[in-house]
C-alpha cells in the first residue's frame, strides 16, 4: 500500500488508515451498525472484533491507527494490541485525540455519550491516560473536533501547552479534528495559530466525502503550509454505503451505482477522497473484516473520475443537519 509522510511531522503513514471509533465502543452513529456487530457488544466481545480488524488492516499494508480518549476502550483495545502483537513504536503511526470524555457506560442508548472540555486542564488530564494506554507508540495527538465556539484556538494557555509537549516529545505532531459547517473557518484559525513563532498545528483531520467536499480547498491549502491531511466519515456515517436504506438516499443511491457499476459503493467513496491528492490518509471505519478488505482495494484501484460525482454533493447545512438527526446505534 503506498505510504506517505504525514507533513512536517516527519510520521509514516499509509494512504488507507483504520479509525476505530466504530469497534472501541457499544454505540456509534453508523447505518447498518446491528448488522455488523450484533449484539456481541461486551468489552471482550469487541476486542475480539477490535484485535481481528486490526489484524486484517495490518496485513493489507494499514499503518495509521486512530482512535480517540472518547472512543469508549478504543485507545486500550490498541495498546493491547500492539503489545500482544509485538508492533515496535514506529513501525505502526498512532493517533488519537483528546477533549471528550466517554460517559455512555458502555450502554448503546444512553441519554449522553460523550462529554466535550477543549480547556487546557482537560488536555493536561487526558494526555497522561493516553500515554498510559499508547505510552511510546503515540505519535499525533489532536484536539477532538475544535470549532470555532470552542475557545480552544484562541486559547495561548493550551496552544503552549501543546507546543511544550511536542518538545518534550510527548508526541510528534498536534493535530486537530474538524466537525460542523464551520470547519472552514477553524481550519482558518488552526493555520494562523502560532506560539513564539512557530506554528502550532502539525496535521487536521476533516470530514470529506461525497456528499460534503466543500472544504478541498482549505485543506489544499492546509497541506501547502505543511500540515499532514487525514480524511474521515468519508462513507458519511454509513450513507456511502450499501447498508443506507434510508428511503431518502434511494435516488442517490441509484445515481452512485451508475457512475460506476460494478464498484460498490463503499468502494467508491474510499476511491472519491484517495483521488483528491491533498488527502495523505483516508480513515477507513470498517467494522468488519469483509469491510476492511474492500476499502483495501479501492485504495488499489484505478483513479476516479471526481467531476462525474460533483453533482451529488449536498448544501453544508442539509449535510450536517442529516449527520445531526443520525441515531446511536
Amino acid at each position: 500500500m503506498e505510504q506517505r509522510t504525514l507533513g512536517r511531522t516527519g510520521l509514516a503513514v499509509s494512504r488507507l488508515g483504520l479509525g476505530l471509533a466504530a469497534i472501541g465502543r457499544p454505540g456509534y452513529i453508523t447505518l447498518g451498525r446491528h448488522r455488523d456487530l450484533g449484539d456481541a457488544r461486551s468489552p471482550d466481545a469487541l476486542y475480539a472484533r477490535c484485535a481481528e480488524v486490526l489484524d486484517a488492516a495490518h496485513a493489507a499494508g494499514v499503518r495509521y491507527v486512530d482512535a480517540a480518549r472518547s472512543y469508549g476502550r478504543a485507545e486500550d483495545f490498541l495498546g493491547r494490541w500492539l503489545t500482544e502483537r509485538g508492533i515496535p513504536p514506529g513501525a505502526i503511526t498512532v493517533g488519537s485525540k483528546w477533549g471528550y470524555r466517554y460517559t455512555a457506560g458502555w450502554a448503546v442508548e444512553a441519554p449522553v455519550h460523550e462529554q466535550k472540555d477543549l480547556s487546557v486542564e482537560r488536555f493536561r488530564a487526558q494526555l497522561p491516560e493516553t500515554q498510559a494506554l499508547l505510552g511510546r507508540w503515540l505519535g499525533l495527538y489532536q484536539i477532538h473536533s475544535a470549532t470555532t465556539d470552542s475557545g480552544a484556538l484562541a486559547d495561548p494557555a493550551l496552544l503552549a501547552a501543546l507546543v511544550a509537549a511536542r518538545h518534550a516529545g510527548a508526541f510528534r505532531g498536534v493535530g486537530l479534528t474538524l466537525s460542523g459547517p464551520e470547519s472552514a473557518r477553524t481550519l482558518d484559525l488552526a493555520l494562523a495559530a502560532h506560539v513564539d513563532g512557530e506554528p502550532v498545528f502539525d496535521a487536521v483531520q476533516a470530514t470529506f466525502n461525497i456528499l460534503e467536499p466543500s472544504l478541498a480547498a482549505g485543506l489544499a491549502g492546509a497541506r501547502e503550509a505543511g500540515l499532514g491531511v487525514i480524511v474521515k466519515e468519508v462513507h458519511a456515517n454509513g450513507r456511502l454505503t450499501d447498508a443506507n436504506d434510508r428511503p431518502e438516499d434511494a435516488d442517490l443511491l441509484a445515481r452512485l451505482r451508475a457512475v460506476a457499476p460494478g464498484r460498490p459503493v463503499d468502494r467508491l467513496a474510499i476511491a472519491f477522497a484517495l483521488s483528491h491528492p491533498f488527502v495523505d490518509v483516508v480513515l477507513s471505519g470498517a467494522a468488519t473484516t469483509a469491510q476492511l478488505a474492500s476499502h483495501a482495494v479501492a485504495a488499489a484501484e484505478p483513479a476516479l473520475d471526481v467531476a462525474s460525482l460533483a453533482t451529488l454533493a449536498e448544501p453544508r447545512e442539509l449535510y450536517w443537519g442529516t449527520r445531526g438527526a443520525l441515531p446511536w446505534t
